[in-house]
C-alpha cells in the first residue's frame, strides 16, 4: 500500500518514545509510559494481585507503584478481569497474565485499551503502551520525548 492509499498521516498527533499518561478508572493521575511499538500488548506494573467475583463477574484487585524507584506511593486499584492471557515478556518467556480494559488519557485524548498486569519492578518504566493501544491514533517519533505530555518533575507532590 502506498502512502497515498493509507490514511492521512498529517491529522494524527505525534507521540514521543515516552509520555506521561493518566489512567482515570484506576485512580492513577500520572504514570510515565514507554511507547513500545515492538510490544503488541500494553502492560502495567501491578503486584499483590487478588481475584474475586463481583455481581457474577471476575475482578482483579492489585496495587501499583506508579513511579520507578519509589515504593512510598502506592495506589490500590480494581478492574473487571477480561481474561488470562499468555504473553511473552521482554526475555521471550511466556507468562500467564491477567488482562483488563481501562481508559487511558493523554493530553485531551481518551481511549479504551487492554492492559496486562505484571510486576515491572526491575524494568525502566512502570507502564508500556504497546502498538495495539496506539495504532491508527498516533504517529511515533522515537527521537523525542513528551510531545503530548509534560515530564513528571517531582514525586513529592503528585498525589
Amino acid at each position: 500500500m502506498s502512502v497515498s492509499q493509507s490514511h492521512s498521516f498529517s491529522q494524527q498527533p505525534v507521540l514521543g518514545w515516552r509520555e506521561v499518561v493518566t489512567l482515570p478508572e484506576l485512580n492513577i493521575p500520572k504514570i510515565k509510559a514507554k511507547i513500545d511499538t515492538g510490544a503488541r500488548s500494553s502492560a502495567l506494573h501491578a503486584y499483590h494481585l487478588e481475584y474475586d467475583s463481583k455481581q457474577g463477574e471476575k475482578w482483579v484487585y492489585f496495587w501499583v507503584h506508579p513511579y520507578q524507584r519509589n515504593t512510598e506511593i502506592t495506589i490500590e486499584a480494581e478492574a473487571k478481569l477480561l481474561e488470562m492471557r499468555n504473553v511473552r515478556n521482554s526475555g521471550g518467556v511466556a507468562q500467564l497474565r491477567p488482562v483488563i480494559e481501562t481508559v487511558v488519557k493523554l493530553g485531551e485524548r481518551e481511549w479504551l485499551i487492554e492492559l496486562t498486569l505484571t510486576n515491572r519492578d526491575v524494568m525502566g518504566f512502570r507502564m508500556l503502551l504497546g502498538r495495539q493501544a496506539v495504532r491508527s491514533l498516533f504517529l511515533i517519533d522515537p527521537g523525542h520525548s513528551y510531545l503530548q505530555s509534560q515530564p513528571i518533575e517531582t514525586y513529592s507532590d503528585e498525589y
